[in-house]
């Protein structure tokens, strides 16, 4: 069995694959304090939940939090002694980078790219809604072309309630019409719709510059934006860890 585990800002995603499928999946908030025991014991707990036999083969990990590293690394040798991979960029996973400087790629974004190749003809461009919401652009000829970053919605919208006292935090649901009647009405059209409209704009941006491609989200807040942007046609919740998967195999000869 594989353990592959995504460590964004914000949350960390641990999937579990049999060789057919991933038959587990957790989330929890990322602690770039908690320790190899915080992680074993959490870990080694939901298995147990589980009813998974406290055993992996292998195990592969897309990182953006440097300072966790260690402590996973550690994790995985101690608890399940076996060697942890870290996915990087100038691994020989099949996927041409074009990127200044190329060691620049983050480790999620060439998953991202990996998963969607699998799934979809290129050009493709996947679009990752975490604490930062990523643009990944995938060429017709395959390679990893660029993208762009803007803030999350999540981020947006709490340094607006942090700094505006008369304006509540509301829940991100679609609101029926754009004029809104209320003031969390009126929230929600701005950063709901507002945001989608500057994804379906960038997705036309770079849509132009690609040629037509195919455009599909992930991460946590990806299905709320599927009926919203007029440019998404897909939502691939394990798009990450599809690609994690990927790697593994092609690192380990598979």
């Amino acid at each position: 069995m594989l353990l592959a585990i995504d460590v964004g800002n914000t949350h960390t995603v641990v999937g579990v694959h049999d060789g057919a499928d991933w038959i587990a999946m957790w989330r929890r908030s990322t602690d770039a304090d908690d320790t190899e025991d915080q992680i074993g014991v959490w870990l080694r707990g939901l298995f147990d939940l589980s009813g998974l036999p406290w055993k992996v083969d292998s195990a592969i990990c897309a990182s953006v939090v440097p300072a966790l590293d260690p402590a996973l690394d550690k994790m995985c040798e101690r608890w399940l002694n076996v060697r942890l991979r870290f996915l990087r960029r100038g691994d020989q996973v099949g996927l041409k980078v074009s990127y200044e400087p190329p060691t620049a790629v983050g480790a999620d974004r060439l998953a991202n790219a990996l998963g969607a190749l699998v799934k979809y003809r290129p050009p493709i461009i996947v679009v990752d809604f975490g604490t930062a919401t990523t643009f990944d652009a995938i060429d017709s000829e395959g390679t990893y072309a660029g993208g762009a970053i803007l803030p999350g919605v999540h981020v947006s919208s709490q340094a607006l309630f942090g700094r505006a006292a008369k304006l509540p935090a509301v829940e991100f649901k679609a609101p029926e019409k754009a004029i809104g009647k209320t003031t969390v009405q009126s929230l929600q059209s701005g950063i709901m719709l507002g945001y989608a409209g500057a994804i379906d704009a960038l997705a036309a941006r770079i849509g132009a510059e690609l040629g037509e491609a195919r455009v599909i989200a992930t991460g946590g807040l990806g299905s709320l934006f599927l009926g919203l942007c007029e440019s998404l046609e897909e939502y691939e919740p394990t798009l990450t860890l599809d690609g994690l998967l990927v790697a593994h195999e092609r690192l380990s000869g598979n």
